[in-house]
């Protein structure tokens, strides 16, 4: 993803806040309920992706762990849609894609979608410690997310949602040139264009991006007050409810370039979730002892509360 400088959104932002006693308070009111999840299971979840090796699309680890993943999927969800497809990159290179979406209850009409992108950086931004330029591990950075979903997955195997729920992996969003916007969030704008059925419109959906990290810090992405700002609402209320006010402050974010971007272009109301804060994003460094099983667990319990309140 690529982050760019506020612009607009701050009084928008701020009304968002408004009246929720600040953002960075950890406020726990006696009737909130903490849903089912398990931070430790999602970290390994993180540990066996990474142990694939850099999931860079067109290499054998990629296509392992995108095997492993429909194979994790199809052990929870209702169904498992894989949309496959070739993309052509800017420099002539064939690359074999996949998108993966698990869905619980696909008939249903009232839906959730909720995003993570599963592959990796195939050369580091910035300095690692050594070999600078090597394929980026991606335990935080795509890794995260995924393992968000997949015990999301797990836990709606054990106990159904009432309404629909979409959990969709995106591949190919960190493969390019974000300066050029050449070749980045290639799964979420092929999606945007095959949506897995005429009108599919969602409630709502959340990008889950870059949130393992032990200190996380998530602001209020621009994009996505600007998009959709009632999900932003909807989705830091809820982390605050559960005493998670400090990780979900309400302070106004960068405009992010990611994959949510291209789903709110298509009308889809989806916004990113995302720690910034991160000083690995984009280096070899970005490695499994950075993620948090703490910071998954309060993490997954704002996922799993935010399905579970649409069921009340």
């Amino acid at each position: 993803m690529r982050f760019r400088p506020l612009i607009a959104s701050v009084l928008l932002i701020g009304l968002l806040g408004c009246g929720r006693g600040g953002g960075d308070a950890e406020a726990r009111p006696a009737e909130a309920v903490r849903p089912a999840f398990d931070g430790q299971a999602a970290l390994e979840a993180v540990r066996a992706q990474v142990a694939f090796g850099p999931r860079v699309p067109g290499t054998a680890a990629h296509r392992a762990a995108g095997d492993w993943l429909v194979a994790q999927l199809r052990a929870s969800a209702d169904t498992v849609v894989v949309q496959a497809w070739t993309h052509r990159t800017a420099g002539g290179v064939s690359l074999p894609m996949r998108n993966i979406l698990a869905r619980f209850r696909p008939t249903a009409a009232e839906r959730v979608l909720y995003v993570a992108h599963w592959d990796s950086r195939p050369h580091a931004d910035a300095v690692g410690s050594v070999q600078p330029t090597a394929p980026v591990p991606g335990a935080n950075d795509g890794g995260s997310g995924v393992a968000i979903l997949l015990e999301v997955a797990r836990q709606l195997r054990g106990a159904p949602p009432a309404i629909g729920v979409d959990l969709l992996l995106v591949d190919g969003e960190d493969y390019g040139d974000f300066d050029t916007d050449t070749d980045v969030l290639i799964g979420s704008r092929y999606f945007a264009e095959h949506l897995p059925a005429p009108g599919y419109a969602p409630l709502f959906g959340v990008l889950w991006d870059m949130v393992g990290d032990s200190l996380p810090v998530f602001e209020q992405e621009a994009n996505s007050v600007r998009g959709a700002p009632e999900v932003v609402q909807r989705v830091w209320a809820t982390a605050q409810r559960l005493g998670h006010g400090a990780a979900f402050t309400n302070r106004a974010g960068l405009s992010i370039t990611d994959d949510h971007v291209p789903l709110l272009s298509k009308g889809l109301r989806v916004i990113d979730v995302i720690d910034l804060d991160y000083p690995w994003h984009h280096t070899i460094d970005d490695t499994v002892d950075k993620v948090s099983a703490r910071t998954l667990q309060l993490v997954g319990e704002v996922a799993m509360a935010v399905l579970r309140e649409l069921e009340r």
